[in-house]
């Protein structure tokens, strides 16, 4: 199995991959993005050479951060339990609209806020409703000839250079507000994302794919240690693939960027709430620690720290509707 990381050892950045209990870092200067650059078959080249001739770190003394820096972060809503769940709780309605089953669905997320396993996560001022979702990321690398435009689905899934966790952490109460706009969500979402706790390359999983292409793989989620949702990824709407697909529809897909698969079934608290009717289980408060496994993948665990004490909202002002440069203005000129 090729896991690439990056961590932090010694007072510096390295990126590599984990074998077993070790780290194998590459040369200096080379990173995660530039093997995603080189594409799949050059880097399991790659990974070959790395493990017989770099030294070998115990993984033990090395802090793990995020895989990669993502150039882009699609976030797929592919399961449809899930959007049941939610959308009881954000609007308080029953069911999933039509538009979910004609198409993909998926925002952009901020790549700036990209956290790793082991890192505190800081509430948003004015949250009072912190949550997790539960996913897993499909990460691009490159295809030899391939412009990432326009991809049939098996186009797309050579596009598919392995596959992360991602905990795309949202705070409920601010994500509620801004969606009544019929835009966003906004600060409700990107103020952190966790991706981790590193890249296994999407060869390990070929055997795994049914004949639909979907990957029957389990993913859990745990809050101090106590069960709260698990799920199969094969459960989506749409196998990886053909979300990888649709984003590149009049557009493109190039190495770096992360497509996630959207919250599996139970795979958040938000879900859970518009299930019972109530918010139980509780939100997140400070010093909870959220732990996510996917089966074939690993796992990562973030505590949740202090809430940022801040007034961030802005009220808008009222203003006139001119359609005019008002007289005194124009004298001005």
């Amino acid at each position: 199995m090729v896991k690439i990381a990056r961590w932090n050892y010694h007072g510096g950045t390295h990126a590599g991959f984990v074998k077993g209990s070790s780290c194998f870092a590459l040369p200096q200067g080379q990173t995660t993005n530039h093997l995603l650059d080189l594409g799949l078959p050059a880097t399991l080249e790659i990974a070959s050479e790395t493990f017989r001739a770099a030294p070998a770190v115990p993984l033990a003394e090395v802090q793990l951060i995020a895989p990669l820096i993502p150039a882009t972060i699609r976030d797929f809503v592919a399961f449809e339990e899930h959007v049941e769940g939610v959308r009881k709780s954000i609007d308080g309605v029953a069911g999933v609209v039509a538009e979910w089953y004609e198409a993909p669905t998926f925002y952009f997320t901020n790549p700036h806020t990209v956290t790793g396993t082991g890192e505190v996560i800081g509430v948003p001022a004015g949250c009072s409703e912190l949550d997790f979702e539960t996913e897993v990321a499909a990460v691009v690398g490159h295809v030899p000839g391939s412009e990432g435009r326009n991809l049939s689905a098996p186009d797309a899934h050579r596009h598919i250079f392995g596959y992360t966790i991602l905990n795309d952490w949202s705070a409920r109460d601010l994500q509620r507000r801004e969606m009544k706009v019929s835009l966003g969500p906004c600060k409700g979402k990107d103020f952190a994302n966790t991706l981790g706790p590193w890249i296994v390359t999407a060869d390990e999983f070929e055997h795994l794919h049914d004949e639909e292409g979907f990957l029957p793989i389990s993913m859990a989620v745990e809050v101090n240690g106590q069960p709260v949702g698990q799920d199969l990824l094969s459960n989506m709407g749409w196998p990886f693939a053909e979300l990888v697909a649709y984003a590149s529809q009049d557009s493109v897909v190039l190495p770096g960027d992360v497509l996630g698969s959207g919250t599996c079934g139970s795979g958040c608290l938000a879900e859970l709430w518009g299930r019972n009717g109530a918010k139980t289980p509780q939100p997140l408060t400070t010093g909870d620690v959220v732990r996510m496994t996917v089966e074939g993948v690993g796992s990562i665990e973030n505590t949740v720290g202090i809430r940022r004490e801040a007034v961030t909202r802005v009220p808008a002002r009222n203003r006139p509707r001119t359609r005019s440069i008002p007289t005194k203005t124009q004298a001005m000129r």
